[in-house]
């Protein structure tokens, strides 16, 4: 089984490393090295998530429509990721570097988008040929690999750059040889799911209210993720003063998560799929409750708080999507088009993150690379770092418990 299932993990830490690592790191990168200002960059990622509003849904209708044909559409789809990749981080913009920015990232994310819906659908059809806990042993797998594609992604920069002074670069080259590895890896693996010409779609999915439920829950449970995850490096450098510390922390988040979420797979298989996820959002709402006290120096109180929060992160990766697949192997057992609003409601999270929370930084006073920030810009980032998620946490804690949700991702009767 383990064999069989590690393409899986490989494709998925492809997937990942041009996922959450590109918000920690994009927007930062092209504020230090081209100037651009923090409202700017935002703009262009909302702008960019508006093009998913659209995007998501419709690629999952191109993936369910070249279900016969998938292996070789996403090779294609790898090179352009790939090549997107490169331009955005080794290739000086040979013009305005927020157009660049833009260009080059509605490429990534759209090859991105198609590749992760095609990844997920697939996945529901391997699942269901597992038998009873199929879904969750499968998330189990391809989160862990995901898991560990955002830890290497996280920290790679630095490492590279203790070779290279465009440790950006060598980036860009890691992810392009790993994107083809994940690609071979994966190629027998495509398989097709008969549809008929008026089988079920995005209606479908949208009319179930048990699948609408779940991706309400998924919009509010991610977008702590995302909210954390784009105010990450400024947090750490201008909040704790701990410059250089970014990766190690990063490190220890994802690989808390990584390793933590095979053994919420086996919490799930004892307790049930939904009372694990509730456990895990109950100790991330603990836990990074401290991150609102903390200041600077505070190295050893934020690494326990990345370490608890990673744990918890792995429930959210594994579970939810288990969760949504089991449902869709009951209602719309090709689940592409399932999974391109899935996509679409994990990404909304990512606009609300850089359309609202990027210029409210900005307005702050906050000026990125500034040695000494102002008190209000400070205190400023820690609400938007720390109280924003744990609001949004709590939320879809409180629709999930007040929920009707059995681990089948069916209603109770």
């Amino acid at each position: 089984m383990t064999s069989r299932l590690l393409p899986w993990s490989v494709f998925a830490a492809a997937l990942a490393t041009a996922g959450l690592p590109i918000y920690i790191h994009a927007p930062k990168f092209f504020a230090d090295t081209y100037g651009v200002s923090l409202a700017t960059l935002g703009a262009a990622l909302f702008a960019l998530r508006l093009l998913d509003v659209v995007q998501d849904p419709a690629l999952g209708w191109l993936s369910a429509r070249l279900s016969a044909r998938r292996g070789p559409s996403v090779a294609v789809a790898g090179i352009v990721m790939a090549a997107a990749m490169f331009g955005l981080f080794a290739v000086t913009p040979p013009f305005a570097p927020v157009l660049w920015f833009a260009l080059t990232l509605a490429l990534l994310f759209s090859a991105f988008s198609y590749l992760t819906i095609s990844f997920y659908a697939a996945g529901v059809a391997r699942a269901s040929d597992m038998g009873a806990g199929g879904h969750v042993r499968l998330a189990a797998w391809r989160e862990t690999g995901a898991l560990i594609g955002v830890c290497a992604a996280s920290v790679a920069p630095t490492l590279f750059a203790l070779f290279s002074d465009r440790p950006f670069t060598l980036f860009a080259l890691f992810f392009a040889g790993l994107t083809g590895v994940a690609v071979l890896a994966m190629r027998g693996d495509w398989r097709a799911v008969p549809r008929a010409a008026d089988g079920p779609g995005i209606r479908t999915v949208l009319g179930d209210a048990t699948a609408r439920r779940l991706l309400l829950v998924a919009v509010l449970n991610t977008a702590p993720v995302a909210v954390t995850s784009t105010l990450f490096l400024f947090f750490v450098e201008a909040r704790l003063g701990l410059p250089g510390w970014e990766g190690p922390f990063l490190l220890l988040f994802f690989l808390s998560a990584a390793l933590a979420a095979p053994l919420w797979g086996r919490i799930a298989a004892r307790i049930g799929t939904k009372r694990a996820l509730q456990t895990g959002m109950v100790l991330a709402i603990v836990t990074f409750s401290g991150a609102l006290l903390l200041g600077t120096g505070d190295a050893a109180a934020f690494a326990l708080i990345c370490l608890l929060s990673g744990a918890s992160l792995g429930a959210d990766m594994t579970l939810l999507p288990a969760l949504f697949a089991a449902r869709m192997e009951r209602i719309s057992p090709e689940a592409a088009e399932g999974f391109g609003l899935w996509s679409f409601a994990s990404k909304l999270t990512l606009a609300f993150a850089a359309a609202v929370l990027l210029p409210i930084l900005d307005m702050s006073g906050y000026v990125a690379g500034m040695n000494q920030q102002p008190q209000v810009a400070l205190h400023t980032l820690t609400m938007l770092y720390a109280g924003v998620p744990l609001a949004l946490k709590a939320l879809a804690l409180t629709l999930l418990t007040f929920s009707s949700l059995r681990d089948g991702g069916e209603k109770e009767t």
